[in-house]
């Protein structure tokens, strides 16, 4: 919405943030497009030499974008200390991807739609892609390395873009049904 006019829409992003979310908006479409038609059972079905599910794909997905936008809001600390996890924190972060007794697609897909949701109002909003953050110390980080709103945001992209393939090589090997082609 407009400040001047609390009823008017907000102007459409152009540029650089529309690239970014018109291509974010793509690869969520292409995951989400892979569990059209899908019961709660087959979104946590293994179907590949993998560990991974449809369904623990999206819930990864999802907080891998929920991560990377507290990163961007509130810097390293908002995303654990990886260096000191436990057992526990392992096991936490395993369960996310997989479909968990009691989880529905349709509860994982609205969580999904919240944290995108979340993201594309940041990204929006946001005074400053170029604002950085040094990133926490993890064994995958190099020392001493910070990431800029958009580079976290390039991060997000590419996890999304890179499960979205994986999600359809696993749909394709429960029903042979496919993304594209």
């Amino acid at each position: 919405m407009s400040q001047n006019n609390p009823t008017a829409p907000a102007p459409a992003l152009t540029g650089e943030r529309a690239d970014l979310l018109e291509t974010l908006a793509q690869h969520r479409g292409f995951l989400r497009f892979t569990t059209n038609g899908l019961t709660d059972e087959q979104a946590g079905l293994r179907t590949t030499a993998s560990e991974l599910c449809i369904g623990g794909l999206i819930k990864h997905v999802t907080s891998v974008e929920r991560n990377w936008v507290s990163f961007i809001v509130d810097g390293p600390s908002s995303m654990g200390d990886f260096d000191n996890m436990t057992e526990e924190d392992f096991a936490r972060r395993a369960d996310e991807f997989r479909m968990l007794p009691g989880e529905t697609l349709t509860e994982v897909l609205e969580t999904y739609a919240e944290v995108a949701g979340r993201t594309d109002e940041l990204v929006a909003s946001l005074p400053d892609l170029d604002a950085a953050h040094p990133l926490p110390s993890a064994p995958w980080f190099a020392p001493g390395k910070e990431w800029s709103a958009r580079r976290a945001l390039l991060h997000v992209i590419a996890e999304t873009a890179q499960h979205a393939g994986h999600a359809d090589i696993i749909r394709e090997s429960l029903d042979g049904a496919k993304t594209m082609g």
